[in-house]
């Protein structure tokens, strides 16, 4: 696509009627989604502005109406109620202005950044990017009244350019308020290192840089996209996605923010979500006062087998971001989730020998469920695995494999043999439990979340199996073990 020099307004009509002049050609996808966050049709990553405005969610996102593939980046919106059913709205930003657009380039855009509230007026901030143009990433404004149709700012860009000793990637500026004044971060980079400059303001426009709030260890990656720095509790935390970070993709820290001196010193680290296709997460505080994560689900480094259908990219479902008694992070599915549920099945006191296979495929086969899975441990050996394969072939070729390894205290998600485009790989991440384990699974035509039922810990993939796999076991190697309850619910579809 050659973008035309039109004015803004022009081009979020175009923009959209490109998005709608596409949805005919998906209307029969194999993989599209049920009951998890897509575009109407086209490309989409990291979710942007994120917020409860006037009672409303709001959803924005990064997105190119055009095509499938990466390209000029707009922000998709949509709306809902209730956090699960969204209803698509225009267009919301797209490259107009010399900060955001070139004639010609590809590589241009408004890229990601945060919404907020300011009294009646709902301001997106974001990074307007042009590709080649010294500085390539500047920090912009736009305003509504109605929550659907917005003005940038006039002052744009509000921010020029990155202080000089911090690197040319200068982006996804996240904005929150703290008693009178609003704090904004970065994300960026100083000597290779991953680094959050800090500003302050007084109306959102004229803003003052206060110093980096916190710069990487040597092996926290070589920049920090993405950044969300947050009070939760009586702490704050900070998230990350870091670039080139081994064994790393999105990290949450705890600590104390000092706002005086504009720094955060964190206390614990983890990985938000162990699985291959999470990046991006982005929180906000709604108006019941819950913080809310949501996150990309995809990664960089796949195929994106939907190209094909005319779409690519989702949302995580909506998780609830807590602090447990030792001020931990665990991640809860917020509990809209459960007005999906519908008929319910439940096998009970199941009980499987060492190197046995239980087949407990449902006869009314749905691909898009919710499945929480008792395992009581208090007779198991030390070693051994004990889990269920999910997409399953008749001839056992072909499956999808969750499990906890007793001697390693991990649980493992394997879709090395899962088939079709999956992606192959084995995904860990450390668990010490006792006497019972306990997970939750939500699956739907290519996407699986794997958590346990407290949210300590979180694996998600994207699942590009054969749908006619519909094969469910429990399984044992090396132990046996009691399974006290497996509870599956069909989950219904709320977006087209």
């Amino acid at each position: 696509m050659k973008l035309t020099n039109e004015t803004h307004e022009q081009k979020v009509q175009q923009a959209t009627l490109g998005v709608e002049a596409r949805k005919k050609q998906i209307e029969a996808a194999r993989y599209r989604l049920n009951y998890h966050f897509m575009a109407p049709s086209g490309w989409i990553n990291d979710p942007n502005g994120l917020i409860q405005h006037k009672g409303i969610y709001h959803l924005f996102y990064q997105h190119n109406p055009y095509g499938a593939d990466w390209g000029p980046m707009h922000w998709g919106h949509a709306v809902s109620k209730d956090l699960i059913h969204w209803e698509h709205q225009p267009v919301a930003l797209a490259p107009s202005e010399e900060y955001d657009f070139d004639e010609g380039n590809q590589e241009i855009g408004c890229f990601s950044g945060s919404a907020v509230s300011k009294g009646e007026e709902l301001y997106l901030i974001y990074t307007g990017h042009v590709e080649g143009k010294s500085p390539k990433e500047v920090q912009a404004a736009a305003y509504s009244l109605d929550g659907v149709h917005f003005n940038k700012h006039s002052q744009n860009p509000f921010i020029e350019k990155p202080p000089e000793h911090l690197s040319q990637d200068f982006r996804d500026p996240k904005v929150w308020r703290h008693n009178e004044d609003w704090y904004m971060v970065v994300g960026s980079s100083i000597n290779g290192k991953g680094a959050i400059p800090l500003y302050t303001s007084k109306d959102l426009i004229d803003w003052t840089y206060e110093g980096e709030a916190l710069t990487a260890e040597e092996n926290q990656g070589d920049m920090w996209e993405c950044p969300d720095l947050f009070p939760i509790e009586d702490k704050h935390a900070l998230i990350v996605s870091p670039m080139n970070m081994s064994n790393g993709k999105n990290i949450i820290m705890v600590g104390e923010m000092n706002y005086e001196e504009g720094k955060f010193t964190p206390e614990s680290v983890k990985e938000i979500d162990n699985g291959n296709d999470f990046y991006a997460a982005q929180t906000f505080e709604d108006e019941q006062g819950r913080r809310i994560l949501i996150a990309w689900m995809d990664t960089w480094q796949t195929d994106f087998p939907t190209k094909s259908e005319g779409w690519a990219g989702a949302m995580t479902i909506p998780r609830q971001v807590v602090l447990d008694d030792n001020r931990q992070v665990k991640l809860l599915p917020v509990p809209e989730l459960q007005g999906l549920r519908e008929n319910y099945q439940c096998s009970e006191k199941v009980h499987l020998n060492s190197n046995e296979v239980v087949d407990i495929t449902r006869d009314d086969v749905d691909h898009s469920f919710e499945m929480l899975i008792d395992f009581d441990l208090k007779d198991t050996e030390s070693y051994g695995k004990i889990g269920m394969e999910l997409r399953a072939s008749n001839d056992g070729t072909e499956k999808l494999i969750v499990y906890y390894d007793l001697k390693t205290k991990e649980l493992v998600v394997d879709t090395t043999v899962a088939g079709g485009d999956t992606h192959p790989g084995i995904n860990k991440t450390k668990l010490d439990v006792q006497d019972n384990l306990t997970l939750r699974l939500f699956m739907d035509r290519c996407s699986l979340e794997v958590l346990t039922a407290d949210g300590e810990g979180w694996i998600t993939n994207r699942i590009y199996s054969d749908l006619n796999n519909k094969g469910t076991r429990l399984f044992t190697e090396g132990t046996r073990v009691a399974v006290d309850k497996v509870e599956t619910w069909f989950l219904k579809k709320v977006i087209e």
